[in-house]
């Protein structure tokens, strides 16, 4: 019977979202009735929750980013990011992405993540590509809008799995040194850093390259003789 009771959390949750209330409320409220019919107690359960929170700190941490950007974003984070590159006529959508591209491996080669594509890209780097686009007089196409969050995404995935590499003590500079060791090559994590620097060099300009033309090839597509009518407005 006691098993069962403690199933009372599961239930509290299922009503509480049926009916639509308040949601952060209804998990609270589970999480006491949970612990106080499964013989925890509030000592026990507030034990748990800390003792997970300093476990999964990365966790935690990706979570307060989310809350922290879904609020800038209700208080116009998307909409100030878009208005501050109407201002520049001159700057394309591709070339944004590409400025973002730099500082992100720099930031990413001493392990500072900003939230990754939907903490970052998606609420201040889609907006402002898009504002580059609508600073020319041109109307948003769908599809256009589509592969520039691809591109966005892309660019953010990119440097961050090459960039991370460089920061001496990151997870993956030490997983390769771990799997060269078992290979039984032995090599320290600076000599690692060292031999990524062209690395990601190269990965860098790259994408840059083929984003910057990439976005210019969509540029003429779908917009052709607009966008020499809107540069010279």
């Amino acid at each position: 019977m006691e098993n069962i009771l403690s199933l009372l959390g599961v239930l509290i949750v299922i009503v509480g979202f049926a009916m639509k209330l308040d949601s952060i409320l209804i998990v609270m409220i589970a999480l006491v009735v949970t612990a106080l019919v499964g013989g925890i107690g509030l000592e026990g359960m507030l034990d748990i929750l800390g003792t997970s929170f300093v476990s999964n700190r990365g966790m935690a941490i990706f979570i307060i980013i989310m809350l922290a950007t879904g609020t800038l974003e209700r208080n116009g984070l998307k909409e100030s990011a878009a208005s501050l590159i109407r201002r520049f006529k001159k700057v394309s959508a591709g070339l944004i992405i590409d400025i973002y591209g730099v500082f992100r491996m720099i930031f990413a080669a001493f392990n500072v993540s900003f939230g990754g594509v939907a903490g970052f890209v998606r609420p201040i780097i889609l907006p402002m590509s898009i504002g580059a686009v609508e600073s020319q007089n041109l109307e948003l196409n769908k599809e256009y809008e589509e592969e520039l969050k691809g591109m966005a995404s892309a660019m953010e995935n990119i440097c961050w799995f090459f960039g991370q590499v460089l920061f001496i003590g990151g997870s993956g500079g030490l997983l390769v040194q771990s799997t060269l060791k078992e290979l039984g090559y032995e090599v320290t994590l600076v000599q690692l850093a060292a031999v990524e620097i062209p690395v990601a060099l190269v990965a860098l300009v790259t994408a840059s390259i083929y984003f910057y033309t990439k976005d210019r090839r969509l540029m003429k597509k779908y917009y052709g003789d607009s966008e020499q009518k809107g540069d010279q407005s």
